[in-house]
């Protein structure tokens, strides 16, 4: 796809965290990755500008009559008023969104961002996602979405939506992904100090989503499974290692991080397996056994129902760097 342009929508009261995600992911140049890079459009309701929720100022160049002129539309998290009460979201916003949507831009939303899109009919009938605070109220609100609390972002090709706060750098890689290739996302990722993949979903992040002191000791247990994953690893392996029963072990685990201890193996070996598909030229099946799926054939099955693709399929669009198809990567499947 190329960079192309970014139109950013924003009205006043707005949350600074998701808006500063788009600008640093979309308005940074960064001409030694591609150039030229996206042409980033701040639009708003008027082009007096608006003001975040504590009172920041945002300068907005561009009306809303803006969005239906760019390739990609991102809504960010929208004021809380309009997820915390009945108060309606702007027509203004609503009908350019629609507009934006009819002229054939990509529709993005982030955390909240998503009643935006719903409240425009941009979701009805597909999956979404918000945060995982605001999931009930979203499908409440709105019957015909069929909202997902569970995942950190899904691509419905031309509607993509995040969960909540910093799942919304998780889906502006992916876009990073799909329109510049791996190499370049990845780089970016590697520049903000981030992940360039995050398997899972919200699940992880709700409640005790990260083991704690006085966790019955999961982080140390979880980082010495993080370097075995070549290993044949077991439930009871990582009882043992945390010293405790294979059942207590598995329901505090669940309790402290929001999936099974297996579920998470899994998904440490898919991460694993896509870094070395993207980042070394190894056969399939040394990617396997090194990511501990044993066989290639074990790992093709799990990475073709949890990915979307096979691992030869993946190697070949991400090792290649060409824009992915949008539905090469299908997280929360």
């Amino acid at each position: 796809m190329g960079a192309g342009s970014v139109a950013i929508a924003v009205l006043d009261g707005m949350p600074l965290f998701e808006l500063t995600i788009a600008f640093e992911m979309f308005g940074s140049p960064r001409p030694d990755l591609a150039d030229p890079w996206y042409d980033l459009r701040v639009c708003g309701i008027g082009t007096g500008g608006a003001r975040s929720e504590y009172g920041f100022a945002v300068e907005t160049r561009h009306g809303l009559d803006e969005l239906p002129k760019a390739d990609t539309v991102i809504v960010p998290a929208l004021p809380y008023v309009h997820v915390l009460t009945d108060q309606p979201i702007p027509s203004e916003l609503t009908d350019a969104l629609i507009e934006a949507s009819r002229a054939g831009a990509r529709m993005v939303s982030l955390c909240t961002g998503a009643f935006a899109l719903a409240a425009a009919g941009l979701l009805d009938g597909r999956r979404a996602a918000t945060h995982w605070l605001f999931s009930d109220v979203l499908a409440r609100r709105h019957p015909r979405v069929q909202v997902d609390a569970s995942v950190l972002y899904i691509d419905e090709g031309g509607v993509l939506t995040s969960a909540g706060r910093s799942a919304g750098v998780d889906l502006c890689l992916h876009l990073l992904r799909c329109d510049l290739g791996a190499d370049v996302a990845n780089r970016v990722a590697r520049r903000m100090v981030l992940p360039a993949h995050r398997v899972g979903g919200q699940a992880q992040y709700i409640d005790h989503a990260v083991p704690r002191p006085g966790d019955g000791g999961l982080g140390p247990v979880l980082e010495w499974a993080s370097q075995r994953l070549d290993h044949p690893l077991t439930v009871a392996d990582l009882a043992r290692r945390a010293g405790m029963s294979p059942r207590t072990f598995a329901r505090r685990f669940v309790a402290t991080t929001g999936t099974t201890p297996l579920q998470w193996l899994l998904g440490q070996r898919l991460v694993h397996a896509r870094r070395l598909l993207e980042s070394t030229d190894l056969p399939v099946e040394q990617v396997s056994r090194r990511s501990g799926f044993g066989s290639a054939a074990n790992m093709r099955r799990h990475f073709t129902a949890h990915v979307g693709v096979p691992p030869t399929d993946y190697r070949t669009t991400f090792r290649a760097g060409h824009a992915p198809d949008d539905r090469a990567v299908r997280p929360g499947r």
